[in-house]
């Protein structure tokens, strides 16, 4: 065999290195370590629902691209409740969309965990809890950062403004998906209060929402005087753009109501049903819960009693009282002026909520006036609005999920024939997640709700 020359190997030479070097491999030293962060460390659920509460994930990794980047759950503390296969994560881009699909009542530690390129990763813990499945779950939204939902306000653009009975806080809603508030609001400093104002009612006239405490005393009998507080808000935007600004307030209606009826032979009994150790929530208690205004009337206004029933005894009669010059109170100088009482045979329930629509067609919300637990019975019935119609039961509401009703949202035209109106629960004594733990002492605000369902009332 002939040996190359000295020529051809210097050519040879000359032709490697007119040829650009190849680049060596990336190394795994070259990627960083990934990141990754959840817009929630806590996340609730319920088994079988429809548009639960989502969690975003995001996530980089210098030297990656994102879209290399993978998510998924890697470990669960408690399958029963959730498996890794429960958990979806979609998008890929920086940020990502977790949801989880529950597989039974409880709390799980969802390991989060994105892998980056070099096999580098990185986790997160997601702490999720599952209540149980519910009737009309199709149906049924969960409003999140609250359990003690107990009025509601359509702001416009399918948002609602959503009162608390255990707070001051007011809440914006998405009313089609289920979800933490878009905006919230407290004024109770510049109300003077420094306790609960117990808001279990309100009403909306143009751009005025009007929200009125439930003017009783506390569980133990105890007096409150900011539970006497009617204070109103001005609104402006509609849907996610709402905006709230504070208005007047007035604390006289408490004491107005007890003068009054006094007046008239205590016919109701308020002021014994307001006396110090009186509870509230008795047949012949002092507590209100509804607040609409009459058919055709800015100034009118419908007050609702959850307690006294008229007579108080089983089979009573709800009780409205007009204030006939509701308007003037808030931020005014004077007292409250009352029209005719009126009471309506809501099959021996009493009023939790009243709401009318443009048309003065009025749904009422009725329950017990008992503060037992959410087995009582809870019935929907429509109204003219006028002292001489009787109510009309709509339907019977569910009653073996959590919850008591407490608001329904607006009111539809209920003449056309599958019409929907909305209501919503108030979870706050409700057991959501089988621990023994009230919802309103949970310590978590994600994992405290309420629900909604859409029921049909045309």
């Amino acid at each position: 065999m002939s040996r190359p020359s000295s020529l051809g190997l210097a050519a040879a030479a000359l032709l490697l290195a007119a040829v650009p070097a190849l680049a060596a491999p990336a190394s795994a030293a070259s990627y960083g370590t990934p990141v990754i962060s959840l817009s929630a460390s806590y996340l609730s659920g319920a088994v079988g629902a429809t548009g639960d509460p989502t969690v975003t994930v995001t996530v980089s990794q210098s030297g990656a691209d994102v879209s290399a980047l993978t998510v998924a759950a890697s470990a669960t503390s408690k399958s029963s409740v959730a498996k890794t296969t429960d958990v979806t994560v979609a998008g890929t881009t920086g940020t990502r969309t977790l949801t989880v699909a529950a597989r039974g009542v409880g709390y799980t530690d969802l390991t989060v965990k994105v892998t980056g390129l070099g096999g580098k990763t990185a986790t997160k813990t997601l702490h999720y809890a599952a209540s149980a499945a519910v009737q009309h779950a199709v149906d049924a939204r969960y409003l999140t950062g609250s359990s003690d939902a107990s009025a509601a306000v359509d702001a416009g653009g399918g948002y609602a403004v959503v009162a608390d009975d255990e707070s001051n806080v007011l809440r914006l809603y998405d009313r089609s998906r289920s979800g933490a508030p878009v905006r919230t609001w407290d004024f109770s400093s510049s109300l003077g209060v420094s306790k609960e104002i117990d808001i279990e009612a309100a009403g909306r006239v143009g751009n005025t929402i009007y929200w009125l405490g439930s003017l009783g005393n506390n569980k133990d009998g105890e007096v409150k005087a900011d539970r006497a507080t009617l204070f109103t808000t001005t609104i402006t935007g509609s849907g996610a753009t709402t905006q709230l600004t504070l208005g007047g307030s007035y604390k006289g209606l408490r004491a107005d109501l007890i003068a009054w009826d006094k007046a008239n032979g205590n016919r109701y009994g308020f002021a014994a049903g307001a006396a110090a150790g009186e509870i509230p929530k008795q047949i012949d208690g002092f507590n209100v819960e509804g607040l609409e205004f009459a058919p055709g009337s800015t100034t009118t206004a419908y007050v609702g009693f959850r307690a006294p029933l008229v007579p108080p005894a089983n089979g009573g009669k709800a009780l409205l009282v007009p204030v006939t010059n509701f308007d003037q109170l808030a931020g005014g100088s004077v007292h409250a002026t009352f029209g005719t009482p009126i009471t309506l045979d809501l099959g021996g329930l009493s009023i939790r909520d009243i709401r009318k629509n443009a048309a003065d067609q009025y749904l009422i919300v009725a329950g017990s006036w008992a503060a037992d637990d959410n087995s009582d019975p809870y019935a929907l019935y429509r109204w003219t609005g006028r002292p001489a119609d009787a109510p009309v039961k709509v339907l019977d509401l569910p009653t073996s999920d959590a919850g008591g009703w407490e608001a329904v949202v607006d009111v539809p035209d209920l003449t056309v024939p599958g019409a929907r109106a909305q209501l919503i629960t108030d979870d706050g004594s409700a057991d959501l997640y089988g621990d023994g733990t009230e919802a309103k002492d949970l310590t978590h605000a994600e994992w405290k709700k309420s629900r909604t369902t859409w029921f049909t009332v045309g």
